[in-house]
């Protein structure tokens, strides 16, 4: 077991920044990088969450070290469980959703179930997940680690890296490497508005994405 009280987070301004991009946005400006996959989604659509990760890995039948790592969050901390895919019971629900509320965290992400979902939803706190299961769990194991690199939804999540997340699922970036993804977002998303423009002006994706080679190379004339 290994607990890290806190870790180094990015400032504020940045965070809000990255923030303000789509997951998506982010996801291509590092390289098609970050993603978590399709299994993690939100548990209503509609919710957003961005901030540094706070994380833990635990499970999969206890749920005692996201108690502890609740408890060590800061306002605006988005809690990254891995909780190991496990999908047979909910280590997260209405009790646990009010305490990150009443301590300010920004949402949770984690590799396994939640339950409550309605009362989730109605507190407004942002929960990205596998899906809901009824079932509790222990809180008598405290095997695991808080703030440590773990590996949640198939990406390497590191304590202090941005969480960003909405309908499309959730993108982490390293907090090493956000300015400059944030950079070329930015460029990513003008591109994409001088596409709008000529795409309203008439032309065709074929022509705008040059991709005439690879018809001509299927033997495709248009």
């Amino acid at each position: 077991m290994t607990v890290h009280k806190d870790f180094s987070r990015p400032t504020a301004a940045l965070v809000e920044a990255l923030g303000a991009q789509a997951p998506a946005t982010l996801h291509e400006a590092m390289g098609k990088k970050g993603a978590m996959g399709h299994p993690i989604k939100p548990l209503y659509p509609g919710m957003r969450l961005r901030g540094p990760a706070l994380t833990v890995s635990c499970g999969p039948t206890d749920n005692l070290m996201i108690h502890i790592a609740v408890a060590l969050a800061k306002p605006g901390d988005i809690l990254v469980v891995d909780f190991k895919g496990m999908t047979d019971a909910g280590p997260w629900g209405d009790i646990l959703t009010a305490s990150a509320v009443a301590r300010g965290l920004g949402g949770l992400v984690i590799d396994g179930c939640v339950r409550d979902a309605v009362a989730i939803r109605d507190l407004g706190f942002p929960v990205f997940c596998r899906g809901t299961n009824m079932k509790g769990t222990n809180k008598t194991d405290a095997k695991g680690d808080v703030n440590t690199t773990i590996v949640c939804g198939g990406v390497i999540v590191s304590a202090g890296d941005i969480v960003v997340a909405d309908d499309d699922g959730v993108v982490v970036v390293p907090q090493a490497l956000a300015a400059d993804t944030l950079d070329k977002a930015k460029a990513r998303e003008a591109a994409e508005e001088r596409y709008r423009h000529k795409l309203e002006a008439g032309e065709t994706t074929i022509e705008l994405l040059n991709l005439k080679p690879y018809l001509d190379a299927a033997g495709l004339t248009l």
